[in-house]
């Protein structure tokens, strides 16, 4: 069975995302996500160090981090911070950067220049001396413990991202969709990267997170509408198989009218495109009862570790509600409902 984990994009104040770090603990979450895009949201690392000094189990990650905005070894000094702060309870997301690039008109990291941040990230948080890829001049971090570890999970959409991690991560958070279908495909580009360094993903306990916008409401075509937005953001990049041509047509559209300052927002325009089809494949949206199946069949698909959960409402101050529905769902959850 799958565990449950939570991301959440600071559009709040930092001391309500802590708040809320400390439910999704206290529901039974295994992991929470803080989003990290400077000019949109609230600063990462801050919430992520506050909640680490707020919370005794649950894990803590950016979700995710990126090589650009954040040099590698700004990231793995936070990096070892944290993990030293929250005694272990770390992983490190990172991608190639989306918003919090686009909104600074620079681009996204390209993928050697990414697998070279990775390796500088583990060797400095390791206390190892390295090669800075821009410099060339040997660093390291002077404070962190000896053999110190941390899982690097990279955030994965096209083939050859998935590759990638396939060949060098952790483990995997899966920007690809909810459906059993299309997580296979993801599944495939992860294991044929894999193979390429002759790794066996499950023999060394790889993790696959499948990120999953999320909406619960009792109106299940306005928590279909919710989560429009976010479903535009994953269906816009390259992804490891084929959409239809009416999709293609609704992914041109999305990509020519996207605003990074709206990015994910519930309502904004880019959103508009998705088709409801779309919907149910890409995310967790409906009534209770349509969200609880929904869950059930991603849990039970057998091809994914983890489900992070994405909560989506008009009013981000109303997500604690998603978050406390979700965690009704969770097994052995303080929430459940004990049997009568």
């Amino acid at each position: 069975m799958p565990s449950f984990s939570l991301g959440l994009f600071p559009t709040e104040s930092p001391q309500r995302i802590v708040e809320l770090t400390r439910v999704a603990e206290d529901l039974g979450y295994s992991s929470v996500y803080i989003g990290d895009s400077q000019m949109i949201w609230r600063e990462a690392y801050v919430i992520l160090g506050a909640a680490a000094t707020a919370t005794s189990r649950v894990t803590l990650a950016p979700g995710v981090t990126n090589p650009v905005t954040r040099d590698p070894a700004v990231i793995a000094a936070a990096t070892a911070t944290l993990h030293a702060l929250s005694n272990g309870r770390t992983v490190l997301g990172i991608g190639t950067g989306d918003s919090a690039l686009e909104t600074v008109s620079k681009k996204p990291a390209q993928l050697a220049y990414l697998e070279a941040s990775v390796r500088i990230i583990r060797g400095l948080v390791a206390g190892e001396t390295v090669t800075h890829p821009d410099s060339q001049a040997p660093v390291r971090l002077a404070y962190t413990q000896p053999g110190t570890r941390v899982p690097v999970y990279i955030a994965v959409s096209g083939p050859r991202i998935h590759r990638l991690a396939g060949r060098i991560a952790d483990g995997a958070i899966v920007l690809v969709g909810t459906d059993p279908g299309l997580l296979a495909a993801s599944r495939r580009e992860l294991e044929a990267g894999a193979a390429e360094a002759r790794r066996d993903l499950r023999a060394e306990g790889f993790k696959v997170v499948c990120w999953t916008p999320c909406s619960i409401q009792d109106d299940g075509r306005a928590a279909r509408e919710a989560v429009k937005a976010h479903v535009a953001r994953v269906i816009k990049r390259d992804l490891p198989f084929a959409l239809d041509a009416g999709t293609m047509e609704a992914v041109r559209q999305i990509r020519d009218d996207y605003e990074y300052y709206r990015h994910m927002v519930v309502g904004t325009e880019h959103g508009s495109p998705v088709p409801d089809s779309l919907v149910e494949k890409f995310a967790v949206a409906g009534t209770p009862a349509e969200a609880r199946a929904q869950v059930e069949r991603l849990a039970g698909s057998g091809l994914v570790d983890e489900i992070a959960l994405i909560p989506h409402t008009p009013n981000p101050a109303e997500r604690e509600r998603i978050i406390r529905l979700v965690g009704e769902m969770i097994p052995e959850s303080p929430a459940r409902p004990s049997p009568a």
